[in-house]
């Protein structure tokens, strides 16, 4: 059996069931990549869907899977385009039987399976995002909780986290094919940005700039057993883990920062830190879950809703409606590709409730802006802030200069940005 493995955000081959099942069964098997027309257009409101912080992020992490992939024999074929259309044309050329791919839990990456199925292609779902994956549950997955704590209580305790599988020693393909090119910025119609000084962090994309910032943090800079304490940091790299851009696209798997997780526990420190870690790992598989149960409703709008903009609205994307704390954290994502948490909430709260923007248009700005965008934590996470998600309330409000006080008492991290 020959078999296409097509790849979107599992961009690792350490931990990737995808690409074991696929080496296991097949006779040869030949990766994919696109980037695919309808993430890299502009959005309604005139952005780009994906913009360049992200898009670069992904060019190096398929620069450095199309290095390990070669050096195990394996072969990326990356096109840029329509999916379905780029997906035939390699099928008339290398005849594959079977397409592998993650399984995804919302509508635009499904109806693309649906598409291809309907073209007559053979799909294999592999899940493979979730610590714990959902037939391991204790419950129906629409049985899943409405509530994040309910959830927690239940799967921390009745359902297990499956092992990590070793990454292919050889991967089965027996024709000379050389890497096909990975489109450039400038094909994406997308800027080159210089990387911001000022940023958290040189984010670097690929498996191996994500376990190099896994052993940083973890084992260098020894910072996990005070990340309960610092997290709500604003200024600097290790204030908190920042593996969420790898995670987003799977550079590394939420498995193996568990097990990470663990040794760590065994080795140096087990508390408080090390498992409030685990708990932001169970609060992303908690959004990734109610997608899937829910589908289309998850995100609570009907398919292309299209709310207006305002100036309003513009001033916070720039960072100019004249909320220190708001405009310095609204900089520091327009002009690197990244906020702390902490930033996030306050900027989300302001746009709702103190400016009474519609939070649709924030959910897309992230969309567009963040390099680790992952389209169930970022919209569940503007829905929780909206008070129409999970666990819903109205009064879900941030008081940003208390916060500001609280957070940035001498003004440090809003002097950084504003200046």
């Amino acid at each position: 059996m020959k078999a296409l493995v097509w790849l979107r955000n599992e961009l690792r081959l350490k931990d990737n069931p995808l690409i074991d099942k696929a080496c296991r069964e097949a006779e040869e098997v030949l990766f994919f990549y696109c980037f695919d027309e309808q993430f890299y257009q502009n959005s309604a409101w005139g952005f780009p869907r994906t913009d360049s912080f992200r898009a670069q992020f992904i060019r190096e992490a398929l620069t450095d899977l199309q290095l390990q992939l070669k050096e195990r024999s394996g072969v990326l074929q990356v096109r840029q385009g329509n999916t379905i259309q780029e997906i035939q044309k390699l099928s008339e050329e290398y005849h594959f039987d079977t397409i592998y791919c993650a399984a995804e839990c919302t509508y635009e990456e499904q109806e693309q399976e649906k598409a291809l199925e309907d073209q007559g292609f053979r799909l294999k779902r592999i899940w493979q995002s979730t610590i714990y994956h959902p037939k391991e549950l204790p419950f129906d997955i629409v049985q899943l909780p409405k509530v994040f704590t309910a959830f927690r209580k239940k799967v921390e305790k009745y359902s297990p986290i499956r092992e990590c599988i070793a990454a292919p020693a050889k991967i089965p393909f027996k024709k000379n094919l050389e890497p096909s090119p990975i489109p450039s910025l400038a094909d994406l119609e997308l800027e080159q940005k210089a990387r911001e000084p000022r940023s958290a962090l040189a984010f670097k994309g690929g498996e191996t700039a994500a376990w190099e910032r896994l052993d940083h943090y973890f084992w260098q800079a020894d910072q996990l057993k005070t990340y309960k304490e610092t997290r709500n940091g604003l200024i600097g790299a290790d204030y908190s883990s920042k593996l969420s851009p790898w995670l987003a696209i799977g550079c590394i798997s939420p498995q193996s920062i568990y097990w990470e997780i663990k040794k760590y526990e065994a080795e140096v420190k087990k508390n408080s830190s090390t498992y409030w870690l685990y708990f932001e790992l169970m609060w992303r598989d908690f959004f990734r879950l109610s997608a899937l149960k829910l589908g289309r409703h998850f995100f609570k709008v009907p398919r292309n809703y299209n709310p207006s903009t305002s100036k309003k609205f513009e001033a916070w994307c720039r960072g100019e409606t004249g909320q220190d704390f708001v405009d310095a954290n609204m900089r520091e994502l327009r002009l690197s590709g990244f906020m702390s948490n902490r930033g996030r909430q306050n900027v989300a709260s302001y746009l709702v409730k103190d400016l009474g923007q519609d939070w649709y248009l924030g959910a897309a700005w992230f969309e567009s802006q963040l390099i680790d965008y992952d389209v169930c934590s970022n919209y569940g996470n503007w829905t929780y802030i909206a008070g129409i998600g999970n666990d819903p309330r109205e009064n879900r409000w941030f008081n940003v200069k208390g916060q500001a006080d609280r957070y940035d008492p001498n003004a440090e991290y809003r002097q950084l940005w504003l200046e």
